[in-house]
């Protein structure tokens, strides 16, 4: 039997194997998505969402292993606060690697999620590297809770759409982040 989303999985990974840009639900709210190290694609992002490069991107991956390639160093508290989190958590580490120029903030450090969500991950484990999460909204404007809350210009500008979780009127609302510093020290971004 297939997955109930396997038309839309399919049609992802053909826009993020050409370097373009997906509409999707992730584990929070609706985001634009792209391959992460794609440095085009990134910065096709920015152009959709209207925003300055220097903001950072956050980055979705499927599990530790695929977090370590594109992360240099995790401290050890990290994978305690992922194993205890009771919903989606965002951490910001001290430097990345393996991911496109824009992804990263001007120190370096990058934000990576690992993601529970089903059609993400069976997406993310298929694509076989990370994909972009940010929100699907012009840079400035208020995150949508769900699909109708989604501006016409983004859904103009994106080269798929996936039809997963468009009815579903729940109001969703971005993760946690955390910043993890090389120490182990920890700080909360955003609650």
């Amino acid at each position: 039997m297939m997955p109930k989303f396997e038309e839309d999985i399919k049609e992802s990974l053909s826009i993020l194997k050409a370097g373009g840009t997906i509409l999707y639900p992730t584990d929070t709210i609706w985001g634009l998505g792209c391959d992460a190290t794609n440095r085009e694609a990134v910065e096709r992002i920015f152009k959709i969402k209207q925003r300055k490069e220097s903001k950072s991107l956050i980055v979705l991956v499927n599990g530790e292993s695929m977090l370590e390639r594109y992360v240099k160093y995790i401290p050890e508290i990290v994978f305690d606060i992922i194993g205890v989190a009771d919903k989606p958590l965002t951490i910001i580490y001290p430097e990345g690697k393996n991911l496109a120029t824009g992804i990263y903030s001007e120190d370096g450090s990058v934000g990576l999620r690992i993601c529970k969500d089903d059609f993400c991950n069976q997406l993310i484990t298929r694509f076989m590297k990370p994909i972009v999460s940010t929100s699907a909204n012009i840079s400035g404007s208020p995150p949508p809770a769900n699909f109708p809350e989604i501006d016409e210009s983004i859904l103009a500008s994106v080269g798929y759409i996936v039809k997963h979780r468009q009815k579903d009127l729940s109001k969703y609302s971005p993760s946690q982040i955390l910043k993890v510093e090389t120490n182990g020290v920890i700080k909360i971004i955003r609650e």
